[in-house]
């Protein structure tokens, strides 16, 4: 299976010829030019990350730091800082090397794949959605929003998972109930009410953002 790379720069150039220099080598190739896009885009699980530092809005210390508590795979900022006091800055966000801008595509080629090489972590093929300011973790059963851990039962977390592996498709109560609990549950549709009731009010005690619609006399829908 070919490796995947996330490339992160706001320079279009860069992210065009680090990417076609990348093809050729193999890889499939996932781009960003900005920091809520490379966010989004790590949810395609890479095995390793080239991330500009000096962006607008976001930038790569911020997307660093968000991602390394859910990713373990090799972080390689590209920058033209090159302070000893913005190295150690990039290294405690959670990068694992420093390239400083203009590089050597050949030599940044060989040290990816170093990386590749020495990447001994024992990675556990996460699946992750990212909305906002709130991580879903599938595989993990974890909901973090900011820092915060989410304490979901497990039905509150079947609920969550099923609204938002399908955002914006609206599900009624029954629905939600045959699929969370099954054919054979002995309880009724109106436990769905509950639920959701408990998720909204454990979500809003982190966040503002306003999760789980309700469309009225329909059912309910996610609203990532």
């Amino acid at each position: 299976m070919n490796k995947k790379i996330l490339i992160v720069d706001d320079e279009p150039g860069v992210v065009d010829m680090l990417k076609s220099y990348f093809e050729t080598q193999g890889f499939l190739v996932y781009t960003a030019c900005d920091g809520a896009a490379a966010v989004r885009q790590a949810a395609h699980a890479p095995d390793l990350v080239l991330l500009d530092i000096n962006m607008p809005g976001m930038d790569g210390l911020t997307v660093c730091e968000r991602l390394r508590g859910h990713i373990s795979c090799p972080i390689l900022f590209l920058t033209a800082r090159i302070e000893t006091s913005d190295k150690i800055r990039g290294f405690q966000a959670g990068a694992d090397d420093y390239i400083v801008k203009p590089f050597d595509i050949d030599e940044l080629g060989a040290r990816v794949m170093a990386h590749l090489r020495r990447e001994n972590r024992a990675k556990r093929q996460n699946t992750l959605q990212f909305f906002s300011d709130m991580v879903i973790d599938y595989t993990g059963r974890t909901v973090t929003i900011g820092k915060r851990v989410v304490a979901l039962s497990r039905r509150e977390f079947d609920i969550v998972e099923l609204l938002s592996a399908n955002n914006g498709q609206v599900f009624d109560r029954e629905r939600i109930y045959e699929l969370v609990w099954g054919l054979d549950g002995d309880g009724s549709s109106d436990t769905i009410m509950e639920h959701i009731r408990k998720i909204r009010a454990k979500l809003a005690a982190v966040s503002d953002h306003n999760y789980i619609e309700t469309v009225w006399g329909v059912g309910y829908k996610w609203n990532g």
